[in-house]
């Protein structure tokens, strides 16, 4: 039997067996079975590069972050792109009018975050149907995905295109679970947690882990996590990312429609072709991407506002704000004085661990 043919077969399973406490058991081990079955196929079909990896399309990363544009063909893409960037896309009525991957760039709020137009996916695109397989990797290497729907059907193409992303490895709006995972070369598997697990049993994690040939290793919980996150921490190649649903087109629907889709968590609705809420897009953007902007100052001079550093607010300590700038300050630097809303005082002098925020103003001293 073929490696596929099992898929099928344990998909097949899954879904005509009952969920409660009873089948748990069973329906983890199935769960386990199919992941690592997913994986062979994916490695064979990427040259043994691992379930997550594969060819994207070559485009080369610029700018400070990255967002990719996902969805099925004909959903308004490659006018979302046009209208943002000013880069030409070529739009028409007819499906797969892209057939390669467009970079354009977004100038807002002095960063400049790279966009890019994705051949849009089918479904099966997890499967490698219609360049999926580049598509899903190429979105895997941004900071952030805009899942673009059309607004008079937008829950069918939504769950659709998720589950083409989850069998690709990618997890939308999570965070990984606080699961710390280490094999060994004997001892067998240590469970520890700090927290009772109402959907995982000892047993359960032992026969999953046997599943991937694990006998030894140390398991240790901190959150009541889910047969899926277990999984995911073994797998070692999910790739967690906020994801945005735009809902373009809502020029074709009615205001109660409207009002209906815009309670869809994590949604901005729009018309690209009539320019409505481009605004509320790109703020919503800059939200999910977590920027933040800040200005140098050097000694004897006034604050440069024309060309902020930008940089992620979960790595804006003094010291990473440095390297960003040259890897060369941090052996000589001594300290900083910042203005801004990270400090009391203004200036106030910090030092490399000091955590910066949006619009902070800094001069670096260095050594004599």
């Amino acid at each position: 039997m073929s490696v596929l043919q099992q898929i099928k077969d344990i998909e097949a399973e899954m879904a005509r067996t009952q969920k409660n406490k009873a089948t748990s058991y069973h329906l983890g081990l199935l769960k386990a079975k199919l992941a690592r079955l997913k994986r062979d196929v994916m490695t064979q079909a990427t040259g043994g590069k691992g379930g997550g990896a594969g060819e994207g399309f070559d485009v080369t990363k610029s700018g400070d972050a990255r967002v990719g544009l996902v969805g099925f063909p004909s959903v308004g893409k490659s006018t979302l792109l046009n209208k943002l960037t000013n880069t030409f896309s070529e739009v028409a009525s007819y499906e797969f009018t892209t057939l390669t991957c467009i970079p354009g760039v977004i100038q807002y709020k002095g960063a400049k975050i790279q966009l890019l137009d994705l051949p849009g996916i089918i479904e099966g695109a997890k499967d490698g149907k219609g360049r999926g397989r580049q598509v899903i990797s190429t979105a895997r290497t941004c900071n952030v995905i805009l899942i673009v729907l059309d607004a008079l059907k937008p829950m069918t193409h939504k769950k659709k295109i998720e589950y083409e992303l989850e069998g690709f490895g990618i997890r939308l709006n999570k965070q990984p679970p606080n699961i710390t995972f280490k094999r060994k070369d004997r001892g067998g598997v240590n469970i520890t947690s700090t927290q009772p697990l109402t959907h995982l049993t000892d047993d359960l994690i032992k026969a999953i882990l046997k599943e991937y040939r694990v006998m030894n290793a140390d398991v240790s919980f901190r959150c009541d996590a889910t047969t899926d996150d277990l999984i995911d921490v073994v797998e070692g190649n999910r790739i967690y990312m906020s994801c945005i649903y735009v809902l373009n087109k809502i020029d074709q629907i009615t205001i109660e429609e409207l009002d209906l889709i815009d309670r869809i968590p994590h949604t901005v609705p729009i018309s690209a072709h009539h320019l409505w809420n481009m605004d509320g897009l790109l703020e919503k953007i800059w939200e999910y991407l977590n920027l933040i902007r800040l200005y140098t100052k050097p000694k004897g001079q006034l604050a440069d506002f024309s060309d902020p550093v930008v940089i992620r607010r979960d790595r804006s300590s003094i010291e990473q704000f440095c390297n960003r700038i040259h890897k060369g300050i941090m052996p000589q630097f001594k300290y900083a004085w910042v203005w801004g809303i990270s400090v009391k005082h203004q200036p106030m002098k910090v030092g490399k661990d000091h955590i910066l925020e949006d619009e902070d103003i800094i001069q670096i001293v260095k050594k004599i």
